[in-house]
């Protein structure tokens, strides 16, 4: 999710906004009547005012007759400016009355940003280089800085209270405001928040359990994924020793942990299926999940990348000292993860090549004690409303305990919710949407009952038409309905790919499970896919915005092709098809 943010460009489309003369002793920006961009000067360390000078730059977009200003930070750490379309499109209607504010954090984007050519996120050697690069200066770019910047730009647009849209790391921003300028603040949204500790640090340490966890989630909640021999976590652990044992070039170890992230409701609908038939030495499920992704771990080499460690290192905790030399640390980080085991079956080298790539502030010097929300601040007596998904990296219960210390905290729980709930597409989003818009309008929790829980787990994957169990159709026989059936799962299985929770399509088409082809157009087409080796189908799907899907198939099986029709509403918890085989209706 960082490297994706640190790697997003915008093209310039927005015009700058050229502001009348503002009143004396405010930024220019503060009477623009348009978009305007700008910056200010502030001190590398505000606890020394005479300290060096540097700029933090920011937009700002004024609305009519404002009543109020947001403040957005999607979140990082990385340059927020550039985000701008996206707060807008997260936020609607809000900004009809109400001014946006985003700033880039000091040391990226155009504030003054950290550069070190050739940084690498996996390579220790390159971090301390770029750290000796840095200097001591690299302390100062922090969360608990930068809040006094974005106050002083506050100040210098002349603005009152401002309510924070914080997601993820811009969830860690907006409590470092509210811990130093609770004052300043009329409300608080936070999507997918970090943890912060007892010590006002965000940690760090156990930041890969939930993916173990979050394994099991959607398989405990199906009857067939629940049925399988084993809890999901045991299956997996016997597939990376698998793995490990025999290495398989179509179905990485990697690749395998890549598969953990449940933001992806493919993943959460197959994966502990499809790990459980590799292991009965049936490979394509798994083989097929694994086609689209990296075999290792990619690149992650950035010049702001200095920006980013700067903060990450500053503003966290860790399995190691931070006041201990690189030597120590990283001796502790090794006993911590032999000790714990935070990655569960997968081993350091599994996925990084070191424990230094793993936990790259290692080599990342800390003197300065900075924590973000710091222990016993008191927080503003605000409505804050906080959103979890059930499958992000931070639990919801462990965001519940982390937030507790604002005295009126709200957090809902989003059912197979992911991270970035409201900039996720689809129902879900859409939800989340809502909900921000209508807390940041009236300040009120809104139950709208947001939920990306719409597919039951797989648990197994049949290989021929005899493993299929019989549709439970009536005045058909068994072989007819395992027809039935096997033809109704082979239409499922394409248009789970198109589930509207999931990200953008990762193309036009792609291979069936075990042969054939389906393409994604404005119906999804079937070429003699197979779904069992045994029946190829052909035909097309269509499936409405609203979920309800029709299918024209034709099967063959046995020198014989079937005419089979099926109606659905797909992405529901409890499927019902009804349709027609060989002009025989059932349902």
């Amino acid at each position: 999710m960082v490297v994706h943010v640190l790697g997003l460009t915008l093209a310039a489309s927005l015009l700058t906004a050229t502001p009348p003369a503002p009143p004396t002793g405010l930024h220019e920006c503060a009477t623009a009547t348009t978009r305007c961009d700008g910056s200010i000067d502030v001190p590398l360390d505000w606890d020394d005012p005479s300290s060096e000078r540097i700029t933090v730059a920011f937009a700002f977009v004024p609305a009519k007759d404002a009543d109020g200003t947001v403040v957005a930070n999607l979140g990082g750490p990385g340059p927020s400016v550039p985000m701008l379309p996206y707060a807008q499109q997260a936020l609607g209607p809000v900004l009809e009355r109400k001014n946006l504010l985003m700033m880039d954090p000091r040391g990226l984007g155009k504030s003054s940003p950290l550069q070190c050519p050739g940084v690498s996120l996996l390579t220790p050697e390159k971090i301390a280089a770029c750290a000796e690069r840095v200097g001591p200066r690299g302390a100062h770019f922090t969360a608990d800085q930068a809040s006094h910047d974005l106050d002083a730009v506050r100040k210098a647009l002349g603005l009152g209270r401002t309510s924070f849209y914080g997601n993820s790391y811009g969830a860690l921003y907006a409590q470092a405001y509210a811990a130093r300028y609770p004052s300043s603040l009329d409300a608080i949204f936070l999507d997918s928040s970090l943890l912060i500790g007892s010590d006002g640090y965000t940690s760090w340490k156990n930041y890969f359990l939930s993916l173990i966890r979050n394994l099991g989630i959607p398989c405990e909640r199906s009857k067939a994924c629940a049925a399988l021999p084993g809890r999901p976590s045991g299956i997996w652990t016997r597939l990376v020793e698998r793995l490990r044992e025999r290495p398989d070039p179509d179905a990485t170890i990697f690749q395998s942990f890549a598969l953990m992230n449940r933001n992806n409701p493919v993943f959460g609908r197959e994966s502990v299926a499809a790990a459980h038939a590799y292991l009965r030495g049936d490979k394509a499920p798994l083989h097929r999940l694994a086609r689209p992704l990296p075999k290792t771990l990619p690149p992650m080499e950035d010049p702001s990348f200095a920006g980013y460690l700067a903060f990450r290192c500053g503003d966290g905790t860790f399995p190691f000292d931070r006041d201990a030399s690189p030597a120590k640390r990283r001796a502790q980080a090794e006993r911590y993860y032999e000790r714990n085991r935070p990655l569960g079956a997968y081993r350091i080298t599994d996925v990084f090549p070191a424990i230094g790539s793993l936990e790259p502030c290692v080599d990342w010097p800390t003197p300065r004690h900075s924590p973000p929300r710091p222990p016993g601040q008191a927080l503003p007596s605000v409505p804050v409303l906080v959103m979890a998904g059930e499958l992000d990296i931070e639990t919801p219960a462990d965001v519940a305990r982390t937030i507790k210390a604002f005295p009126y905290a709200t957090v809902v729980t989003v059912p197979f919710g992911g991270h970035n709930l409201a900039g996720t597409p689809g129902p879900m989003g859409d939800c989340a949407r809502a909900v921000l818009r209508t807390f940041l309008t009236t300040k009120q929790v809104a139950a709208q009952g947001c939920t990306a829980e719409n597919y039951r787990a797989l648990g197994r994957f049949p290989q021929r038409l005899a493993d299929v169990a019989p549709h439970p159709a009536a005045k058909l026989t068994t072989t007819q309905r395992r027809i039935i059936a096997a033809a109704f799962a082979t239409a499922a299985d394409a248009t789970a790919r198109r589930n509207p929770n999931a990200g953008p399509p990762t193309g036009p088409s792609q291979p069936g499970l075990r042969g054939g082809q389906i393409t994604f157009g404005t119906d999804i087409t079937l070429d003699n896919v197979r779904h069992v080796e045994d029946l190829p189908v052909t035909g097309p799907i269509t499936l409405t915005p609203e979920g309800r899907a029709t299918a024209t198939l034709h099967a063959e099986t046995s020198g014989r092709t079937h005419r089979i029709t099926l109606t659905w509403e797909a992405f529901t918890l409890d499927t019902k098809v009804s349709g027609t085989y060989d002009g025989i209706p059932f349902g």
